[in-house]
Parts: structure tokens; C-alpha cells; sequence
């Protein structure tokens, strides 16, 4: 055999004689995501190992993945995992989570229920371009604002739709200093925006042991199917307000959070196959997932809205458009917002407590989807 043959089959067995159309669009949608993790710091811990899995999954030849994540490469073995990565990462969340602001004024859990409107709203457009119901509960969660979550209710519903509804989910949580503020502005008033509130109250150690233990057994009694995500949330939260297990508390804020962050990310990248990504279907995701994400910010802001007015210009309503669950970010833009028309005014403690709500309500209502939409799909 010549050298020429030699080179030839070399180049004929190699990724750049391979590569089809799809696999080039996706590597280019790898090295954006990677950009945009890195560079402009768009949710980056997730963003960077969900772009990069992108990469992986899109490179020809490598044996990484099979095309059905039946076969015995690296990717098929970390997506085995999938299901039980959203559970983890909220025992994480939960350990890292107070519940005292929300505790204090439990009018925040209705702020954190009504910034699910979006939810919704997002579900009856996915229906109506042809989606099916579990397609678009789906793509509704996206209004949630809380990606483990939104993954969680895809893998159980619609998996192959995972990595479009994991990108949109993060992109927009990422976006929210961007999304945020125009509608803030646009649902309310400056004399609204200027309203100070009063310090809240300080709650009992007491109440925050308590709490996570009630939560857990209520609903979890009402919906079971969103036992796995709110129970691991809920042990998290006991897990730091009890006081005698900080060992563990600090290897679920740390150790294990991070460790499953990187195979979280991977694994929903890994989904993202250029034969299945690149379609209509993921356009309409995209756009779905800003509506949602748009109307559950405008829930928060109308009932806080309303809620100013019953109780006399007591309430700021900028602190309803925390009640998405993107903490603390929601909560820090609803300060930033505030202090523009009033430099005094501190929000952020009282719009944490919507902002915490919003966890446990984006978790409700993939429990409540997971149950109406989950016997459909044979579970």
C-alpha cells in the first residue's frame, strides 16, 4: 500500500470525511452555548457541560453515543442516570435555601403560584401548534424558571424534546436581568415601584425544622408524583436548618451539587443529536419558553398588583416577578429595579420570599402535570 493510500484511508476513517450537515449546525451551536457560558456568563456552571455534551454527542465516529442511548459508550452509560440528576440537584438547592423570608410573610406563596401562570398560558399555545399534552406540559414548565425541574417533568413526559426545553430553560434564567425589567416596568407604576416595605418578622429555628417536614408530607400526600423532587428539596432544607447534620449539608451545597451539575449538564447536551434537534419542533420550543417565562412574570406582577391595593399600599409589587423560581436572581433584579425609583428601598429580603415560593411552586406543577399527563405516556 502507498503512502497516498495510506493517507486516504486515514483521511476516509477520520470525523471530517464523516461529518453530515447536522452534526457541523450542532458543533457551531456547541461553540455558541460554550460563548455564551464563558464569555457572557449566561448561566455558566450548567450552560459550559450542557455545550460542551453538545459537542460530544455531534462528533462523528467516536463511539461516544449511539444514536437510540442504547449502546455502551461514555454518553450512553452518564445518560442512564438522567432521571435521578433533577432530584439530587434540588437535595443541593434545598441546603442552600431559606425558607425564613417566605416564612415570614406567607402572602409569598401566593406570588410564587401565580408566577406559574405562565405555565400554563405556555401549555394552551403548545397544544394549539399541534403539540401533544404531554409535549406541551413540557414545554409549559419552561414558565417555571427552574431548569432541574423543567428536565425532570421532560424526562418523564416527553424526553425526546430534553435538550431543546434544558437550553431554552437556562438561556431565559440566564436572560432574566434582560427579560425582567421591561415588563416590571410596564405592569406597574412608579408610585407603585417607590413603596418601602416594613422589616419582616424573625423566624423561629423552630418553624424552620418544622417546615420542611410538613411541607414534604402535605404534598407529597396530595400529589405523590412530585414526592422525589420536593422531598429531596425539602431533606436539603432540613439538612441545614436542623443543626446537627452540617456535614451533610455541606457536602449537598458543594461536593455533590457540583459533582451532578457536571453530569446533568453532559447528559441533557448528550440528548441533543443533530437528526432530532434540528427541526420546527425546537423553534416553537424557544419561543414557547419565552412566552412562558414572560407570563409567569406577569402573574407575579398582577397579583402583586392586587395585593397592594387590599392591603393599602403595604405590598411593592415588584417583588411578584421574583415568584418564577430563578434564585436569587429574580429576587436581585427586583431590588435593582426598586432602588431605581426609590434609592432607599431594600426589596431583596422580601422578595426572596416569593422568589423561594416559586421552588416549591414550579415543583407543584409538574406534580400536578406529571399526574393529569403521566398515565398517558404508560407511567
Amino acid at each position: 500500500m502507498s503512502i497516498l493510500e495510506s493517507l486516504y484511508n486515514l483521511w476516509m476513517q477520520s470525523g471530517f470525511a464523516n461529518i453530515t450537515w447536522q452534526e457541523a449546525v450542532m458543533l457551531l451551536i456547541a461553540l455558541l452555548l460554550l460563548y455564551l457560558g464563558i464569555f457572557r456568563k449566561f448561566e455558566p456552571l450548567l450552560m459550559v457541560p450542557i455545550a460542551f455534551g453538545i459537542l460530544l454527542a455531534n462528533l462523528p465516529l467516536t463511539g461516544l453515543l449511539t444514536p437510540d442511548h442504547s449502546g455502551t459508550g461514555l454518553l450512553d452509560f452518564l445518560t442512564k442516570g438522567l432521571p435521578i440528576f433533577p432530584c439530587l440537584i434540588f437535595l443541593g438547592v434545598g441546603a442552600m435555601t431559606d425558607f425564613g423570608p417566605m416564612l415570614s410573610n406567607p402572602n409569598s406563596l401566593f406570588l410564587g403560584a401565580a408566577a406559574q401562570f405562565g405555565v400554563y398560558v405556555a401549555f394552551i399555545g403548545a397544544v394549539l401548534l399541534g403539540f401533544t399534552g404531554p409535549e406541551a406540559a413540557s414545554i409549559g414548565i419552561i414558565g417555571g424558571a427552574d431548569g432541574p425541574t423543567a428536565i425532570y417533568l421532560t424526562g418523564k413526559l416527553a424526553d425526546h424534546l430534553m435538550p431543546a426545553i434544558a437550553v431554552a430553560a437556562y438561556s431565559y434564567m440566564a436572560l432574566i436581568p434582560i427579560i425582567q425589567p421591561p415588563l416590571m416596568k410596564l405592569f406597574t407604576t412608579k408610585k407603585e415601584r417607590q413603596i418601602k416595605m416594613e422589616q419582616l418578622r424573625v423566624v423561629s429555628k423552630t418553624e424552620k425544622i418544622i417546615f420542611p417536614i410538613i411541607v414534604t408530607l402535605f404534598v407529597s400526600l396530595l400529589l405523590p408524583s412530585v414526592a422525589p423532587l420536593l422531598g429531596c428539596l425539602m431533606l436539603g432544607n432540613l439538612f441545614k436548618e436542623c443543626g446537627v447534620t452540617d456535614r451533610l449539608s455541606d457536602t449537598a451545597q458543594n461536593a455533590l451539587m457540583n459533582i451532578v451539575t457536571i453530569f446533568l449538564g453532559l447528559c441533557v447536551g448528550a440528548k441533543a443529536v443533530g437528526t432530532t434537534f434540528l427541526s420546527l419542533q425546537t423553534i416553537y420550543v424557544i419561543i414557547l419558553g419565552l412566552f412562558a417565562f414572560s407570563f409567569s412574570t406577569v402573574g407575579g406582577l398582577l397579583l402583586g398588583k392586587l395585593m397592594c391595593i387590599l392591603t393599602k399600599g403595604k405590598i411593592n409589587p415588584l417583588i411578584g416577578s421574583a415568584g418564577v423560581s430563578a434564585v436569587p436572581m429574580a429576587a436581585r433584579v427586583s431590588q435593582t429595579v426598586g432602588q431605581k425609583d426609590n434609592p432607599s428601598n431594600f426589596l431583596l429580603m422580601h422578595a426572596m420570599g416569593p422568589n423561594v415560593a416559586g421552588v416549591i411552586g414550579s415543583a407543584v406543577a409538574a406534580g400536578f402535570l406529571l399526574a393529569v399527563f403521566g398515565p398517558m405516556v404508560g407511567m
